[in-house]
């Protein structure tokens, strides 16, 4: 009886660890339709406008909308300070710093919770990151991917975002994970 009792046990664990790295063996494909869901699912609870404004006067605040802000919807941004977007426009090659929480959509999404998977926001003992603002030759600036860099286009250098960044646009090093993330970011002309 201890022999079956014991080998239904291990039957029953065995199918356990098979099951489960099955969803490790997932295609690409099967991945960028759940980061697909992921954003959608965020998103569904938020006002979301399709395109920036003509004029690219946002709303500003907490309860602004998240704009898509490119054409194949990588980048969505929702907008809490906008800086000085006529003066203040970011030049290429300038260094911009920044301060960033990230969380994963994907972790969000599949059960509920908020995780900080990365960012230098709540420790002022971090130093701020920086980029060269539209100058990709450099790894120091590639590193970040291009989604990062998406506000900037519109708004002034001392702006606050929060944006919602798709795997293809997100940290080069970490594509192949076809993981979103959602940011909170403020970016500066200088160390702080």
């Amino acid at each position: 009886m201890k022999k079956i009792f014991s080998l239904s046990v291990l039957l029953g664990l065995f199918a356990l660890i098979t099951l489960s790295s099955c969803n490790n063996d997932q295609s690409y494909a099967d991945r960028l339709n759940e980061e697909r869901n992921a954003v959608n699912a965020y998103l569904a609870n938020h006002r979301v406008v399709m395109s920036v404004p003509k004029d690219s006067v946002f709303e500003v605040g907490p309860d602004a909308p998240f704009y898509r802000v490119d054409p194949d919807g990588n980048v969505y941004m929702q907008v809490l300070d906008a800086g000085d977007r006529i003066s203040d426009k970011a030049k290429t090659g300038q260094p911009v710093y920044f301060r960033y929480s990230r969380y994963s959509l994907s972790t969000w999404y599949a059960n509920g919770t908020w995780i900080v998977y990365s960012g230098n926001e709540t420790s002022m003992n971090e130093a701020p990151c920086t980029f060269k603002y539209a100058d990709y030759s450099l790894p120091s600036t590639s590193q970040w991917g291009y989604g990062i860099q998406y506000p900037l286009l519109f708004l002034g250098v001392e702006c606050e975002v929060n944006l919602i960044i798709k795997s293809q646009y997100g940290f080069t090093s970490e594509i192949t994970y076809v993981m979103p993330f959602f940011y909170h970011i403020r970016y500066f002309h200088s160390q702080i």
